[in-house]
């Protein structure tokens, strides 16, 4: 009966989140930006307005996930996301009340919260990969094309039919803008560079720029476009070495969760020292909270191969 108003009263609580459109993070921020009677300093003053104080832990995790919906183009997705957020950290507290463990009520309902926002990673992480794979063979023939026609125009022309989504459909934006709205190639270009969050495609578009005033500036272009070929191989040795450790958690975490049922069939009497002792719910809560950090890293160590300038 307990378990059940609680869960009442958690889905009453996210009823008016999503009525009045209140972001749980917005109030967190607001509670944390509560000044008490202690002045700031001068010095303190300054250096929160010309410095920029990066985010940790949890807020930085949904700021990257809102990121990353949005450099997708799937920004309406975000609140979709919150949404599964706060159902999977109810389903998170609904079981640590099936096996009556207050100590894993905090810990599963943060946990079971931040899985959405890890599988947004995780998926942006391929989607990023394969974004990257395809702009080294867009910038490589439209190169090839360039140095030979002193065209941008007739270079993305020529090869527009061998280009794959998504970076098809920047390239073809840009034709649109340069022969229906803008006849000025460079504010064309300065447009085109802003359209994939990429640094090496930014450094691509600066050098086409730049190419428009000598055209002996062609030869900083190939450089330009071999990054990408050297991230690609950077990123198939990460992944190889990558794969075995990932592999072995993957293993290891599945043992730590199948070792409770198993418990179970192979002595009773553990499994009641496990679930229903203080002891036990105390070393559940400690595993939990490892496997959660577990996991939480491996999202970290997954993230694409950037070059940086």
């Amino acid at each position: 009966m307990n378990s059940m108003l609680l869960m009442a009263l958690l889905l009453m609580v996210v009823g008016f989140f999503i009525i009045l459109k209140i972001s749980p993070i917005e109030i967190l921020d607001y509670i944390k930006n509560i000044k008490t009677n202690k002045k700031e300093s001068i010095r303190q003053k300054v250096l929160s307005v010309t410095q920029k104080k990066k985010s940790k832990g949890i807020k930085r995790l949904v700021e990257e996930t809102r990121e990353i919906l949005r450099m997708t183009g799937k920004e309406n997705r975000f609140f979709i996301t919150m949404l599964i957020s706060v159902i999977a950290s109810v389903i998170g507290i609904f079981f640590a009340l099936l096996m009556n463990n207050m100590l894993l009520i905090p810990i599963l309902s943060i946990g079971f919260a931040l899985i959405p926002f890890w599988y947004v990673k995780l998926v942006a992480t391929k989607w990023k990969n394969e974004l990257n794979d395809e702009l080294e063979t867009a910038l490589s023939v439209i190169t090839t094309s360039y140095m030979r026609s002193d065209s941008i125009i007739t270079a993305i022309e020529e090869n527009i039919d061998y280009i794959n989504p998504p970076v098809d459909e920047v390239f073809k934006s840009f034709m649109m803008d340069s022969k229906l709205i803008n006849a000025n190639i460079k504010m064309a270009l300065e447009k085109l560079r802003s359209k994939i969050d990429s640094d090496v495609f930014r450094q691509w578009v600066d050098a086409i720029i730049d190419c428009q005033e000598d055209k002996n500036l062609k030869s900083t272009l190939t450089p330009i476009v071999t990054k990408l070929s050297d991230m690609r191989i950077v990123s198939g040795e990460l992944n190889n070495m990558l794969h075995e450790p990932i592999k072995e958690f993957m293993m290891m975490a599945s043992l730590l969760i199948g070792n409770i049922p198993l418990i179970y069939f192979l002595n009773k009497d553990w499994y009641h020292s496990l679930m229903f002792t203080p002891i036990g719910k105390g070393v559940l809560g400690i595993c939990t909270v490892v496997l959660f950090i577990s996991i939480a890293g491996v999202v970290k160590q997954s993230k694409p191969v950037e070059y940086r300038r």
